[in-house]
């Protein structure tokens, strides 16, 4: 959760013609990579890209449903939350998303007012 005098920047980031349902793919923005996944139900979420055990970049991973598994080590992560599967201890860190007439914008954290 974000301090409340947090201002978000909203970054169009792709649209929904190019990330289909049940699909993954990474956008870079500034200097974050973030990991996009539009889940099964039309839902989409935001994370950060690489994965936190050794920066690995997240979308090289295989989607399995809701589980993404990293590519290097196996680590696994449930988008629909960030959390950690295997091991359980990590979260990935999730930014807001909104869709807007097809677009998908990430907000991205702007410091303090």
């Amino acid at each position: 959760m974000m301090p409340q005098d947090t201002t978000l920047q909203w970054i169009p980031v792709t649209t929904l013609g190019d990330l289909w349902e049940g699909d993954i793919t990474d956008v870079q923005v500034g200097d974050e990579l973030i990991l996009l996944v539009h889940l099964a139900g039309g839902n989409i979420c935001a994370y950060q890209g690489h994965c936190p055990h050794q920066k690995t970049i997240l979308a090289d991973g295989e989607l399995d449903g809701h589980i993404l598994t990293c590519a290097a080590h196996f680590w696994q992560f449930d988008v629909s939350t960030g959390e950690g599967v295997n091991p359980k201890h990590c979260q990935l860190h999730r930014y807001p998303v909104k869709v807007e007439d097809s677009t998908i914008s990430v907000g991205i954290p702007q410091g303090s007012r």
